[in-house]
């Protein structure tokens, strides 16, 4: 069964948590996903670091490099995953840069990928056409969705043809800004979603970037199957005491 495909069948104003693998400590991949299943996420997006992420802000660079300075890596991070589910149900993604990909082997990374159960990945510099005429038959092979991203700037033709190559959902940038911004639902904004709708696109959509609150949460879950959060999950991260810090996090969410 495809985990991804039967959330956004059975649920709406979804509830996606991303945090960086590795970070605060190296081995809190795992209890995080566990402890953010149990506080009520819908969906999870661990990010595997690099040192040049340039679509981050301040916060998760931080976590990227504090979680390389840990020791983490592709290699070890499946070796955390191995067992995720035991304890996980919920849809996982994996989220990062093409260029840690490309140096463990897309066939490999997608064959991990498919052993420990994670269902799709989000990599947002790896070109459309390089997956469609290289990639596209490893990902499917091994069940893997690739999620496609879009801004305010893509061309209605370009989102079309994304949506042709999804098979999970597609990923709606609020703003070409990094992560971390606050989310501002200005009368182009609004537009913008607008104009998403009225495609009718065959694949749902989830709102990202500048979801930090209650408040932008639900303006985002106006206008697609729900949001992602980020950065502001990753700056509450308490080291000392991740359990309750992620717990009094999620309370803002899902009371």
């Amino acid at each position: 069964m495809n985990r991804i495909k039967t959330l956004f069948k059975e649920k709406k104003d979804i509830l996606s948590i991303y945090y960086t693998a590795g970070y605060p400590n190296l081995g809190d991949t795992v209890a995080i996903a566990e402890e953010l299943e149990r506080c009520g996420a819908d969906l999870l997006e661990i990010g595997f670091p690099y040192s040049d992420p340039v679509a981050d802000g301040p916060v998760i660079q931080a976590s990227s490099k504090q979680a390389l300075d840990n020791g983490m890596d592709l290699k070890l991070l499946f070796e955390q995953l191995k067992d995720l589910r035991k304890t996980v149900s919920i849809p996982v993604l994996l989220m990062g840069y093409v260029n840690p990909m490309l140096q463990f082997g897309v066939e490999n990374f997608c064959k991990a990928c498919a052993e420990v159960g994670v269902d799709g990945c989000i990599v947002p510099d790896l070109p459309m056409v390089e997956y469609e005429d290289l990639y596209a038959p490893i990902f499917e092979a091994n069940g893997i969705s690739n999620i496609f991203l879009v801004t305010p700037q893509t061309s209605p033709d370009r989102i079309r043809k994304i949506d042709g190559l999804s098979n999970g959902f597609i990923y709606l940038l609020s703003s070409s800004a990094t992560t971390g911004q606050h989310l501002n639902v200005s009368e182009d904004t609004e537009a913008y979603f607008s104009r998403i709708e009225a495609l009718k696109l065959n694949n749902p959509t989830i709102i990202g970037f500048g979801i930090s609150s209650r408040e932008t949460f639900d303006k985002a879950c106006k206008y697609a199957k729900g949001a992602i959060v980020g950065s502001a999950f990753v700056k509450s991260l308490k080291a000392d005491d991740l359990q309750l810090s992620i717990q009094s996090f999620m309370k803002t969410f899902r009371p």
